[in-house]
């Protein structure tokens, strides 16, 4: 069996060591499966930004605006004898944190003629989601696109971390949003659930176009199974990050029907000896 178990989004692949495979795979897909939906007016770009994170958990790196200097120590503080030569060894090895370079890759759709930017489409990942200097930097972009009569589509298909700014929505384990430049403040939210498959969403062009549709459920159930995930996901663990306990219970009974896991066993009733 080489197909995922699940109806839409399979929540294993969320896990951080595989997701950034499967975001390049997407955008690719996503890309691939537009470009002749919208040519010959448009064609679809991919491109790239780069964010500068710390390499351990984090911590921003930059240099201080002020650099504070503590006095030299007292005379009666400094080291003598065998203990001042040893203050004085040089080199001593350290560790420096470096920055970490993150490259994202992301979709512009464009006019063949004047190359101008029609529609932007994003696949969030962990790092424009999470807070941190990565999410305030996509917020930022995200405004400016919002500012402007360009399109923006949306995808969120990651449980963890709070939703992008958007007003009041629905409660949902993942969400599309459409927001067509003409119709701003006003835009389309698709809210989806593990145990739904995931919608088919127009894509906007300019207000004259006929919108070409992307069925995104279709394109990851090729990757998952061109790419042989099911060789790489072990469903027997629970995913990363965990389901809550009742979609826990669900998704257990799913991945039972599939051959994927065994029901734990019943236990067996032992009569106590008061009621033979």
């Amino acid at each position: 069996m080489t197909a995922s178990p699940f109806p839409g989004m399979d929540p294993y692949l969320e896990n951080p060591a595989l997701w950034p495979g499967l975001h390049a795979l997407l955008i690719s897909s996503v890309a691939m499966a537009l470009g002749p939906q919208v040519a010959p007016r448009y064609y679809v770009a991919v491109e790239q930004r780069t964010y500068i994170v710390a390499a351990e958990p984090p911590t921003f790196i930059g240099r201080p605006d002020i650099a504070v200097i503590g006095p030299p120590p007292a005379p009666s503080q400094l080291p003598t004898g065998a203990a001042a030569a040893a203050a004085l060894e040089r080199p001593v090895t350290i560790e420096l944190p470096l920055p970490d370079p993150v490259r994202e890759r992301y979709l512009e759709i464009r006019d063949v003629v004047t190359h101008e930017v029609i529609t932007v489409l994003e696949i969030l990942s962990p790092t424009n989601k999470q807070p941190g200097p990565g999410r305030r930097q996509y917020e930022r972009k995200r405004r400016q696109v919002l500012h402007t009569p360009t399109n923006l589509v949306e995808i969120d298909l990651l449980r963890a971390w709070d939703p992008m700014p958007m007003g009041t929505i629905p409660a949902s384990h993942y969400r599309i949003l459409v927001s067509r430049g003409w119709e701003r403040p006003q835009a389309h939210l698709y809210p989806f659930n593990l145990n739904e498959s995931i919608p088919e969403v127009p894509i906007p062009l300019r207000p004259d176009d006929e919108e070409p549709t992307l069925a995104l459920g279709e394109l990851l159930t090729q990757i998952y199974e061109r790419m042989r995930y099911d060789l790489r996901i072990d469903y027997t663990q629970e995913p990363v990050p965990p389901l809550d306990p009742a979609l826990a219970a669900w998704s257990h009974e799913l991945l039972c029907q599939a051959g994927l896991r065994q029901s734990p066993p019943q236990a067996e009733h032992h009569p106590n000896p008061s009621e033979e």
